[in-house]
């Protein structure tokens, strides 16, 4: 499965299967996963960008944590679907970003999300300017 960027520019959708172990006894993908799908985009988002994030994090002690997240469950996702979860960003501030995140099965909306990214030093979770790559 290989990364695609869709028409907007800004926007980045990575592949994922749905496993055994994503799934609940019926088969069905188990709520929380969704955010794990997303996390799992997200960091290939990053990748794209040519940002490695434990280097980064190994060699500047700074890196991206959850601050908030918001999800809508549409529809359910199933053993063996094949997902696309896109990555758009529409919010930044000086040391957040937040994107806008969907998983879907081919046109079909499963699970849409909001999630806001601080970027912090990670020693001491104090709030850092955005780095470049970023902006």
């Amino acid at each position: 499965m290989t990364p695609e960027r869709d028409s907007r520019p800004s926007a980045f959708r990575w592949p994922v299967r749905v496993y055994y172990e994503d799934t609940d006894a019926g088969g069905i993908v188990y709520y929380a996963n969704y955010l794990k799908f997303m996390e799992r985009a997200r960091t290939e988002w990053l990748r794209a960008m040519g940002v490695d994030v434990n280097e980064w994090a190994l060699r500047t002690g700074q890196g991206f944590v959850v601050r908030s997240a918001h999800l809508n469950f549409i529809k359910p996702g199933y053993l063996g679907d094949e997902l696309l979860v896109s990555v758009e960003p529409t919010v930044q501030k000086k040391a957040s970003v937040t994107v806008f995140q969907r998983v879907s099965n081919g046109s079909e909306a499963l699970c849409e999300g909001e999630i806001r990214l601080a970027f912090v030093e990670l020693k001491t979770m104090r709030p850092r300017a955005l780095p470049e790559f970023m902006i």
